[in-house]
């Protein structure tokens, strides 16, 4: 939760000695207390409480993130609801102190925001708002930051975590983590953690006889070399190595006015219960994350000097069934494919869409040490971003799912589309609080950034009937800044106010055959302002705390998908439209009445509008609501722990969560047909736990999703499924499962 201490009184432990939250949303160590702007909490503790493996599962805890996740790693990451559903990110992602993925959407970014496992994750920030001063492009939103466990010197620690859940409906939960920390000498450690994790599926396949066939696993693990060879000097080495697999995609095909399942397969006719899709190849999607860093801090007695250097790696393979794509009036893709090849046997057409992004950083920055009077950060920042996109479209014998040689009519490929992209970005900041009064101080800052963009790109294949070759390039400078006041109300209690502007870069535009001189060649960045103020606290005896704001964002030049022609026929590119607006509050509230009990409580209200139509295919109108984020949600959480010995503590809690309804897309089609965007009702679900540390060993149950509530997280575009059906993805049926945990 967000308040400014630690849970301790399910420790068992009075409310004075409650540990401080201290974060580093700001670059430098601090307690909560002292960030002037909206941060979000979520320790380990209550992370494995919670169960919260991924961000599907902790979104809940930070008011204000949400995520559309399509399987694990594929997940679009929205903070206080700005988002257009677009490819181009809106939420930065960090580890420590590396971002991860791409700053635009050459790379997909918004799709496959990190998801990282949290088993040895310290602690995970949500910054909320715009964080262009010390964080810089595309964190118009927010950032997410995953805190490691770093190595701790002269200190054995291990610890072994199993775990098996069964899913209604489907196959069952299984997990395996360890993490080990060695000290090598007096000045040097060695930490690493890693495990296996298998999700199992839940939805069917009729029509190739599979059920289940959703499962998806993750496996990986991270290290961390820490050497002191000096109180001045620290260097800490850490890699990561993360695996993804899923088998299928996680929707099913659903009735498009209602999302219900549908009650008869669209080519059979047959009558279907539970959740079932049409597909002849498995969806598969493996994504691999890589990932190394190099921290230096080294103390210059008038400042500290901090050097982040990174070299990242991210990969997906990602196929799908896209044989239902329409091809015309009651004509799917697979049946011009089956045309073109004269084939006896029906085809089916797999899209293979293949993405490789490299990513290498370099932060250099000096940071005062803490003063009464005035502290300040300053630094630059590179990166470095090759991109590349190699799409394929296969046809496959539809009743065996085998592919056939692709040659014909002097084209080797049906269609490939190839998009190689570099970002490079070169940035200068500063951040200086000024403490006015021993309880007002006042923190500014900028930053100053300048991107070039380079593209290359491929058409080519039978459907198009040509090959055409094309380059692209753009360049931008941008100005972001904020301004926070703080005044402190007493020694456990702050009042805030920011005002904080950040930005998404713009980029080059693929040229069609015969773009003609009109056909925009690039698009410009957006920019948001947001206005926030916020209050955090707890009483003087510790019993009730709380952390509030109220906010205003003003999102202006919005980047969007456009429909522009040319002599190939209508291609869809990027633009920027008008703005929106966007009124909300968010609050964290926690009451400790008795020791051991805890009772906690979120919650958020969003209400955005878009100022004019969103672009000239009226996909989204005047006064719509920004999609994914809900107007209203919120979580209410029971934890109580009592001392059953003096060697064993209890536990037993529950948790509560609501999610509004909400608008799920942009969808032209699907407006055109019904006359609006496809919105997704609310749902509320139920979790329940309980469990009995030893000390050093503890084992805790675990039921989620005890009502079995269907509620959707995504709907997919309208239009290419069989049958007019769409497909729509739901959260998990219950799972009840069980945890045990072994340390040394």
């Amino acid at each position: 939760m967000a308040a400014l201490t630690a849970a301790a009184y399910a420790q068992g432990e009075d409310a004075p000695s409650r540990d401080e939250i201290v974060v580093t949303a700001q670059k430098r160590s601090q307690t909560l207390l002292e960030v002037p702007q909206s941060v979000a909490v979520i320790d380990d503790d209550e992370l494995q409480r919670m169960q919260a493996v991924s961000i599907a599962d902790f979104q809940r805890l930070a008011p204000g993130l949400y995520s559309q996740q399509q399987n694990p790693g594929q997940s679009m990451l929205v903070v206080r609801g700005i988002t257009t559903n677009s490819a181009n990110p809106t939420v930065s992602v960090y580890i420590d102190e590396t971002p991860f993925g791409a700053s635009t959407g050459n790379a997909n970014a918004a799709t496959i925001s990190g998801d990282f496992d949290t088993f040895d994750i310290e602690r995970i920030e949500v910054l909320r708002g715009p964080q262009g001063t010390l964080y810089g492009a595309s964190s118009l939103g927010g950032v997410v930051r995953y805190i490691t466990t770093p190595p701790k010197l002269g200190e054995y620690e291990a610890k072994v975590q199993v775990g098996g859940a069964a899913v209604k409906g489907g196959d069952a939960n299984w997990s395996g983590n360890a993490a080990i920390n060695i000290p090598l000498g007096d000045d040097l450690a060695f930490r690493a953690s890693g495990g296996y994790r298998k999700w199992g599926g839940f939805i069917d396949a009729p029509s190739r006889n599979a059920a289940d066939v959703n499962d998806a696993e993750s496996y990986g693990g991270r290290a961390s070399l820490l050497f002191e060879p000096t109180e001045r000097l620290t260097i800490r080495v850490s890699g990561l190595l993360q695996n993804m697999r899923t088998e299928s995609r996680g929707d099913y095909d659903a009735d498009p006015a209602t999302f219900a399942p549908l009650k008869a397969d669209p080519l059979s006719m047959m009558p279907i219960e539970g959740l079932n899709r049409v597909e002849f190849r498995p969806d598969k999607t493996d994504i691999d994350y890589r990932l190394i860093t190099g921290t230096i801090d080294l103390d210059l007695d008038f400042a500290t000097l901090t050097s982040v250097t990174s070299y990242g790696k991210l990969t997906q393979d990602d196929n799908s069934d896209a044989s239902f794509i329409p091809a015309g009036p009651g004509v799917y893709l697979a049946d011009v494919v089956t045309g073109l090849y004269g084939s006896a046997e029906p085809l089916g057409v797999n899209f293979s869409n293949q993405l490789t992004l490299k990513k290498f950083t370099q932060e250099l920055r000096l940071a005062s040490p803490d003063n009464d009077t005035l502290e300040w950060v300053i630094g630059g920042y590179y990166t470095r971003e090759p991109g590349l996109i190699f799409q394929r479209y296969l046809p496959f014998v539809s009743s065996s799912g085998e592919f056939i040689p692709t040659p014909v009519f002097g084209f080797d490929d049906l269609v490939l589309a190839v998009l190689d992209s570099t970002y490079k970005e070169y940035a200068g900041f500063a951040s200086a609080t000024w403490y006015v009064a021993p309880r007002f101080d006042i923190t500014a800052g900028g930053r100053y950034s300048h991107n070039h963009q380079d593209t290359f790109t491929i058409l080519d294949g039978v459907l198009f009937g040509f090959r055409e070759e094309t380059v692209g390039e753009s360049s931008e400078n941008v100005f972001t800044w904020n301004v926070s006041p703080r005044f402190e109300l007493n020694d456990q209690a702050a009042i805030y106010a920011r005002i904080a502007k950040g930005f998404r870069p713009g980029g080059p535009n693929p040229q069609p055959p015969g773009a003609g001189p009109d056909f925009p060649k690039t698009f410009d960045s957006d920019t948001l302002i947001s206005y926030e103020l916020g209050l955090r606290g707890e009483t003087l005896d510790g019993v009730f705390a709380w952390d509030a704001s109220v906010y205003y964002l003003d999102w202006s030049n919005i980047q969007i998908g456009v429909v522009v022609d040319s002599a190939a026929g209508p291609v869809n590119v990027d633009g920027n439209g008008q703005g929106a607006k966007v009124i909300g509050a968010e609050a964290a509230l926690a009451l400790y009445p008795i020791e051991g009990l805890v009772l906690a409580a979120k919650a958020s209200y969003n209400d955005s509008d878009l100022d004019g139509d969103l672009n000239a295919a009226g996909d989204a109108l005047d006064g719509e609501a920004l999609p994914i984020s809900p107007k209203w949600a919120a979580n209410l959480d029971v934890n109580y722990e009592w001392a059953l010995s003096s060697s064993a503590n209890a536990f037993i809690g529950g948790n509560l969560n609501y999610v509004g309804d909400r608008v799920a897309r942009y969808d032209g089609g699907y407006r055109a047909t019904f006359g609006f965007n496809p919105v997704l009702d609310s749902y509320t679900t139920l979790d329940l736990r309980a469990g009995v540390d030893f000390g050093n060993y503890s084992i805790s149950i675990y039921g989620k999703n005890m009502t079995d509530e269907l509620g959707l997280n995504n709907v997919n575009v309208f239009g290419d499924r069989p049958g007019g059906a769409i497909s729509v993805y739901p959260i998990r049926p219950r799972t009840i499962g069980a945890v045990l945990e072994a340390s040394f």
